[in-house]
């Protein structure tokens, strides 16, 4: 039963965290910049996508502890590998945050001033696809998850 409880959490995490990226991009961000000034809208978007990068570190860290155990208990039975497709959905996930908030967003700000070798809106192109990819991989591990 246990291994049942922590599928189960697991999915439930999986698919409010799904839900949190899609409701930033798709309401939120958009919102705010329909209907604020884009100085002012920026600055809210960015506070919004500095608070949900801090929270999927944590939700994926969860995440990640959950399915491993999945794994692990997979490998037991003979099934499966420690590296299963959705411990991999969570490090992209996790990949992309780092890799679209940490990294991304100091070049952003840089730019934004005049300094660095990017565009402004190159790293904002790059900064969206890697938060929609996260999206997609959190949408997908909510979806595999959901299937047992």
């Amino acid at each position: 039963m246990k291994h049942l409880d922590s599928r189960r959490l697991a999915c439930l995490v999986a698919g409010l965290w799904a839900g949190l990226i899609v409701c930033i991009a798709a309401i939120a961000a958009p919102a705010g910049f329909a209907t604020l000034t884009p100085d002012m809208a920026g600055r809210v978007a960015g506070r919004m996508f500095a608070q949900e990068a801090y929270l999927s570190l944590a939700v994926g860290v969860i995440l990640l502890l959950l399915v491993r155990r999945q794994a692990r208990l997979d490998v037991e039975a003979g099934r499966g590998s420690i590296f299963s497709t959705e411990v991999m959905l969570v490090l992209g996930t996790l990949f992309c945050t780092m890799l679209g908030y940490f990294a991304v967003q100091p070049m952003m700000a840089a730019a934004r001033a005049g300094q660095g070798l990017w565009s402004f809106g190159a790293l904002h192109g790059v900064s969206a696809a890697l938060f929609g990819l996260k999206g997609l991989l959190a949408l997908t591990l909510a979806w595999r998850l959901a299937r047992a």
